[in-house]
């Protein structure tokens, strides 16, 4: 079934269209949809990733070892940093913005029928058309990261072959509970009977319930540690040289070309995933040759040098404690000023001081509820804002506005930027309107 094609700007309003209608948990509407669909979503084995931190790294690591392997894979990832065509990706390669909006296209076509009794959200729609669009590309393969918890998030409507838990940190206490063990429960609900269940670094009353779940399940569980890890990492320039210790096979003298020694960590994570697809030792050329091409948008992502313009999605504790101590591993002596928005439900408190040695605070935010950090910090002065996504790499300083740059104070010779905080600021996951922003000393 479909209906008349949209073009690629009906489509991105169409969507946009149900964003007022926020954050609806369950699986009824989207459970619904895929079956008017014909449940595209099971004509492809998936690995689904679950976790507070390091889902969408891990979930394009995932993804490129797949590749290197030889499969078709799609990929489903939220939110996205500059286009909606990344949240669905074959090879590694967003959709086109014609192949978008025939996407689209087709989702709206069962949705319009759907909608006459019950309205879904711009997630839910997404999420549908992202999995069926994997279906009509014919992939061998799809890695579906998770959008907030698991048990009640529309890509759980997949059946996974492999469950992936990165880890379990405070964030979104009001959907998921407040504590590790309530928030866990929500995100290993993702784990399919007869699965393997892939566990990081997590505290030992996340790793005795993910284990009972798994046995609840008759699951395999592997995790971080214990069955696989990363036995040896050592900077080199421009990343990391390591051996990772699998389950099936040992990878040594790995070179992953980015910054953050969580990453080796994230990588290994993603190596036991693709063992569990595959039920097999991976190739190593195909390993090395995977891991050498990697890249992480918007994490600790260098989008300038001159000054060292640095962008980072971290937006919570746990992710702001890993990436101070990435900046003082990597940057001994660098002086920050950081450029951050964060929601006014985030622990503040908790975030600033986990990073090393800061010159200045900017705080930023979009017109979005719950509110943002200048909610608390005191009133912004409204600026005509920017298109959300990455910074322009012109160095900041030059005559053009740019994040870090003027309203943070007068840079002094040295300085780097770091612009931090993101992860969904907006309703779906990409904030839009004018921003605030309000200078606080270091």
């Amino acid at each position: 079934m479909s209906g008349p094609d949209l073009t690629y700007g009906e489509a991105v309003a169409y969507l946009d269209s149900h964003i007022g209608r926020g954050m609806k948990p369950g699986l009824e509407r989207i459970t619904a949809l895929m079956e008017m669909m014909g449940n595209p979503q099971d004509s492809y084995p998936i690995i689904h990733v679950a976790g507070t931190n390091g889902k969408t790294s891990v979930t394009r690591m995932a993804t490129l070892l797949l590749v290197a392997h030889g499969l078709t894979t799609g990929t489903f990832i939220s939110p996205h940093l500059e286009r909606i065509e990344e949240r669905m990706t074959v090879n590694g390669q967003p959709t086109s913005p014609d192949d978008f909006a025939r996407a689209i296209s087709d989702v709206k076509a069962f949705a319009d029928l759907f909608e006459r009794q019950r309205k879904l959200t711009y997630f839910e729609l997404i999420t549908a058309a992202g999995l069926g669009w994997f279906a009509d590309q014919a992939v061998d393969a799809a890695v579906v990261e998770v959008g907030l918890g698991g048990r009640l998030d529309a890509t759980n409507v997949c059946h996974g072959e492999v469950a992936v838990l990165t880890g379990v940190g405070l964030d979104h206490t009001e959907y998921l509970g407040s504590t590790p063990e309530e928030i866990a429960a929500e995100k290993l609900a993702i784990t399919e009977p007869e699965s393997v269940l892939v566990v990081g670094p997590v505290i030992p009353e996340v790793g005795r319930l993910a284990r009972r779940v798994a046995a609840e399940r008759s699951a395999t569980i592997w995790e971080y540690g214990t069955h696989f890890k990363v036995a040896e990492a050592r900077r080199g320039v421009g990343g990391w040289q390591l051996t990772v210790e699998a389950v099936h096979g040992r990878y040594e003298d790995l070179f992953l070309p980015v910054h953050g020694r969580h990453q080796t960590i994230n990588l290994a994570v993603a190596i036991a995933a693709v063992e569990g697809l595959l039920g097999r030792e991976l190739s190593s050329q195909a390993v090395e040759e995977a891991v050498s091409v990697v890249t992480t948008p918007g994490r600790m992502e260098i989008v300038a040098r001159r000054p060292l313009v640095m962008l980072d999605g971290a937006h919570n504790p746990d992710a702001f404690k890993a990436l101070g101590y990435s900046l003082s591993e990597e940057f001994p002596t660098s002086e920050w000023v950081v450029v951050m928005g964060v929601m006014a439900d985030k622990d503040l408190g908790s975030m600033i001081p986990a990073l090393p040695r800061i010159r200045r605070v900017v705080a930023t935010s979009v017109e979005s509820p719950p509110g943002a950090l200048v909610g608390r910090a005191g009133q912004g002065t409204q600026d005509p804002g920017r298109r959300p996504g990455r910074p322009d790499p012109q160095p900041p300083g030059s005559d053009r506005d740019r994040p870090g740059a003027g309203r943070a104070g007068r840079r002094s010779p040295g300085d780097r930027v770091a612009v931090s905080g993101g992860g969904g600021a907006g309703p779906a996951g990409g904030g839009r309107g004018p921003d605030q922003r309000k200078v606080i000393p270091g």
